[in-house]
C-alpha cells in the first residue's frame, strides 16, 4: 500500500492510503511506499516537510515527493547530501518534479 501525505490544513499534514497504481513506473524504478504532495508550496515548505516526513519513516521505506517549486531541484539534493538518505531519482515532467528517496537510518 502506498501512503500519501497531503496538506489538509494550516501547518498540518495527513497520511492517506490506497494509492496503488496511480503512477506509471519503469521497471528500473523503485516503488514508493509513501508519497508527500507539496505541489503549490514554495521554499522552504517542500524541503522542511520532506525532512519532517523522512524522520517519521523507517529504514527501507521509499518516499516519493511531488513538488512544482523549481528551487527544489537545488534544495532537495542539498538536504539529502547532509543525511544518510539516498536520492534514487529525479523526474521533471511538465513542471511537476518527482523525487524518489530511500530512507536510510
Amino acid at each position: 500500500m502506498v501512503g500519501r501525505i497531503v496538506w489538509v490544513q494550516r501547518n498540518a499534514f495527513k497520511l492517506v492510503g490506497g494509492l496503488e497504481g496511480t503512477m506509471a513506473e519503469k521497471k528500473s524504478e523503485v516503488k514508493a511506499t509513501h508519497r508527500l504532495d507539496v505541489l503549490g508550496f514554495y521554499c522552504p515548505v517542500p524541503v522542511v516537510k520532506t525532512r519532517q516526513t523522512l524522520h517519521k519513516l523507517t529504514n527501507g521505506d521509499v518516499l516519493e515527493v511531488l513538488a512544482d517549486d523549481p528551487e527544489t531541484l537545488h534544495d532537495m539534493p542539498l538536504l539529502l547530501n547532509r543525511s544518510q538518505h539516498q536520492l534514487l531519482g529525479i523526474v521533471n515532467e511538465n513542471g511537476e518534479i518527482r523525487f524518489t528517496i530511500e530512507v536510510i537510518k
